[in-house]
């Protein structure tokens, strides 16, 4: 036995761990694995939701490394992300440690439903089919800036042999100026905040559905910054959940740890699974889990 947990218990854990960090890469809600797992190890539900907080904090940080790419260029708005996550984190958590428990217990299984029915509605491969569409437009004006390059190459090939002509590529969608931000995105940055430091499941493609609806920029930028303001949310709030001692360590190290394998295996494995599969997979398990939560608590 590892403090009450035994050798049995906590590999169960992991591989609990291993499928959120799974089910987190391939559509957005982790929690949805890891935190009822904590619950059947019979781990309260206010203590297995802030060690679950604590267990898939790297998860967020190992998204934020990769997309590097993504964010480049964009360093305010990427420190005010984290800065806003950072607070609304901090204050998701107290809400979480000082209302009465059973306030959680009663919103649990709402807040499953919600996040399953997010995940249903897929705003997330909506934006991605959106965002195909537009690189095909953009790719398509390229051809199009060649061809007609081309065609003119007989009438300027004097021009063209003392000024060589740069290569025509499509712009780079650009993510708009923060000043241009509705006033509302911040509303909507600091609520997200708030909901990942209390619970957090499906936090990722509320940030994402709200990003593209302010129009911040293309898919693929607003994809990594909405993993900037969950991260922030979840250290954050881990911290407060460490200080007030709200952690089951075993529960969290080896959810952690399984949150990093999963997250690491997933690319390559999914790639091979329809997305809808895993989608309807993870609607189905959250709706199951609703229910049992609901009759258990109602």
């Amino acid at each position: 036995m590892i403090a009450g947990f035994s050798i049995t218990s906590l590999l169960l854990i992991l591989l609990a761990g291993i499928g959120a960090g799974f089910v987190g890469y391939a559509v957005g809600a982790s929690s949805l694995v890891s935190y009822p797992a904590l619950l059947a190890f019979g781990i309260p539900p206010v203590l297995a939701n802030a060690s679950n907080t604590v267990g898939v904090v790297g998860t967020g940080i190992g998204g934020v490394m990769g997309a590097r790419k993504e964010l480049k260029g964009q360093a305010v708005r990427s420190i005010t992300y984290v800065v806003i996550g950072a607070f609304g984190g901090v204050a998701g958590a107290f809400l979480l440690l000082k209302l009465d428990p059973s306030v959680f217990e009663f919103a649990a299984p709402v807040l499953i439903l919600l996040s399953s029915l997010i995940i249903a509605i897929n705003p997330r491969g909506r934006m991605q089919a959106k965002q195909a569409a537009a690189d095909a437009t953009a790719q398509l004006k390229h051809i199009e800036a060649t061809e007609a390059t081309e065609a003119t190459e007989a009438t300027e090939a004097a021009k063209r042999a003392t000024t060589p002509t740069a290569p025509h590529r499509p712009p780079e969608q650009l993510v708009q100026p923060m000043s241009q931000d509705s006033w509302w995105v911040w509303l909507g940055v600091a609520a997200v905040a708030i909901y990942s430091g209390y619970f957090g499941a499906g936090a990722g493609t509320l940030a994402l559905a709200m990003l593209d609806a302010a129009k911040i920029g293309p898919f693929h930028k607003i994809n990594a910054l909405k993993t900037l303001i969950g991260t922030g949310a979840n250290i954050s709030a881990s911290v407060v959940f460490i200080i007030q001692g709200a952690v089951d360590w075993p529960a969290a190290i080896m959810l952690c740890i399984g949150c990093f394998i999963g997250g690491y295996i997933a690319p390559p494995i999914t790639r091979k699974i329809p997305a809808n599969i895993m989608r309807a997979a993870a609607v189905i398990a959250g709706i199951i889990l609703t229910i049992d939560l609901g009759l258990k608590t109602y």
